[in-house]
């Protein structure tokens, strides 16, 4: 008996053994690996070749975008910047202006040379800080750092940086400015002017949506389960959410200011509604402020008897 019992704790021992190995060698799970971004330049991830952006509309929340150049820089440097920032002015609806603090682009300096590769490195720089909302990924705050001495009458390496700042990956093109290595006689084309006007030509409004709504009516009284979502490019103003039976108005909710991709979530439990002679249930965001798009203020439920 007692032979059996070791026997019985021997297999315990090497099934034990066994999960362990597998645990350590094998794993229970798979796991992917992405770059978290902000945490090193050029790291928001890189999409097809048809796209030249990091990510797909990527921009700032307004066309008035504040930068500050740090005092770190030489005066070379920082007439280069204010040029660069200067020339996508002039190509693009964009206006760039300086402040002392607070700003949405950093532009600093290093005067040791870098090298990476075979390569020195002129400048590196990317978004820092974004926040997907909706249809955009809004940029709240970019650095460049310009770090090779510019050699060109233009400021390319500026230009170059300022826009990876602004969302824009590198081009395959040699002769484009956002190509990964800089010459002097690479210029800025069409296609990127086109495209930050077209989505700078968008408004800066925010944009609440009711993103899901989960009725449950139950004889005179109702259970709803609400989400609302700030899906544009600025804060929304305090707003209501009013609730209607047919035309008669069931109730009407505060809405509290909602930031840039921020959402709430609120329960109504056992809401007295009266005789159900009504054929429709709406829920309607009511705002006295301009959206992007009020046609998704308003969600409808045909009450089928």
């Amino acid at each position: 008996m007692k032979a059996w019992g070791g026997f019985l704790f021997f297999l315990l021992i090497v099934a034990v053994a066994s999960l362990i190995g597998i645990y350590f060698f094998v794993g229970f799970s798979e796991f992917s690996l992405s770059p978290k971004p902000g945490s090193s330049n050029f790291s928001l991830g890189v999409s097809d070749n048809s796209s030249l952006q990091f990510y797909k509309n990527i921009r700032y929340s307004d066309s008035k975008i504040s930068y500050r150049i740090a005092d770190v820089c030489t005066l070379q440097k920082k007439e280069d910047a204010e040029r660069a920032f200067k020339t996508l002015e002039e190509r693009t609806i964009l206006d760039f202006y300086s402040v002392l603090d607070n700003e949405e682009i950093l532009v600093t300096c290093q005067s040791r040379q870098k090298i990476k590769g075979e390569l020195f490195v002129a400048g590196e720089g990317g978004p820092v800080n974004i926040t997907k909302s909706g249809d955009f990924n809004v940029v709240h705050y970019g650095e460049l750092l310009l770090i090779k001495q510019s050699e060109c009458p233009n400021p390319n390496v500026a230009i170059h940086e300022i826009l990876h700042v602004l969302g824009f990956d590198h081009s395959s093109n040699k002769n484009n400015i956002m190509y990964e290595t800089s010459k002097c006689s690479q210029t800025l084309g069409d296609d990127i002017p086109e495209l930050i006007n077209e989505l700078y030509a968008i408004p800066s409004n925010p944009d609440l949506t009711i993103d899901e709504v989960d009725p449950n009516l139950h004889g005179r009284y109702l259970d709803v389960n609400i989400s609302i979502k700030n899906s544009g490019l600025k804060a929304s103003e305090e707003a209501t959410l009013n609730i209607y039976g047919g035309n008669k108005l069931l109730e009407t909710i505060a809405l509290q200011a909602l930031d840039i991709g921020f959402g709430i979530k609120f329960t109504l439990q056992n809401l007295q509604v009266g005789k159900t002679n009504f054929d429709e249930l709406r829920f309607v965001i009511e705002s006295n402020f301009d959206e992007l798009d009020k046609k998704n203020n308003e969600v409808v439920f045909e009450l089928k008897k």
